[in-house]
């Protein structure tokens, strides 16, 4: 077999089994090569060591602490030309633009059409990106809206800080458990209200859940 009809080589990492199932039909149907199949984020990343797929297609939310940026983290360290798909049925839209900061090339909702997987995968696998309508409208519309999200707004301490306070965790609270001081904390959150434009506690715990950094 020569090397351009080789099938593309595609690995799954989701942690609801009859998805997974579903889509890898979807994809062997088309003539491609299902490799894997991960069930958590730490599973992805050690399938993908061992199986070095074409293209790996990574749920973004697991039952566990991990997510599925944290298993693309994973194994963009080990190999930073892995081709990585996103899917979710979560569509905030600081999740969807931090997967393709990260360097993903598509993001396929779980109720997309199975065509539009395979064609993700195949865009993937060439090295282009895939843009779903509805996914490409909402990113023109934050670029033209200007990036406003706490992430663009926080650097990685400023980022744990609103964490933290979206959890409803006091200054003194806070210091303690970052070892800081109340007083430092104190500033801190300040200034991070101000940036935000948020000061209410309810309106804080909202801005959070809204671009994914905290659960609703």
């Amino acid at each position: 077999m020569s090397e351009q009809k080789k099938p593309i080589r595609v690995m799954l990492a989701d942690d609801h089994p009859i998805v997974m199932t579903g889509f890898a039909m979807s994809l062997e149907a088309a003539g491609m090569q299902v490799v894997g199949q991960a069930k958590t984020p730490s599973e992805a990343v050690a399938l993908y060591a061992a199986q070095q797929p074409d293209v790996v297609i990574l749920d973004m939310r697991f039952g566990t602490e991990l997510t599925g940026l944290d298993a693309a983290q994973g194994i963009l360290k080990d190999d930073p030309r892995a081709k990585i798909i996103f899917l979710s049925q979560f569509d905030q839209d600081s999740l969807i633009k931090e997967t393709y900061r990260m360097g993903a090339h598509a993001f396929v909702t779980k109720d997309c059409d199975p065509s539009d997987l395979v064609t993700a995968v195949r865009h993937a696998h060439d090295g282009k990106l895939y843009f779903l309508p509805q996914i490409a409208s909402r990113l023109a519309s934050m670029a033209v809206r200007g990036d406003v999200t706490p992430q663009s707004q926080l650097d990685e301490r400023g980022l744990e800080i609103f964490k933290l306070m979206a959890e409803g965790l006091t200054n003194a609270e806070i210091a303690e458990k970052l070892d800081l001081s109340t007083k430092t904390i104190s500033n801190v959150s300040q200034s991070i209200k101000e940036k935000l434009g948020v000061h209410r506690q309810a309106n804080i715990t909202l801005l959070a859940v809204k671009h994914g950094l905290i659960e609703p």
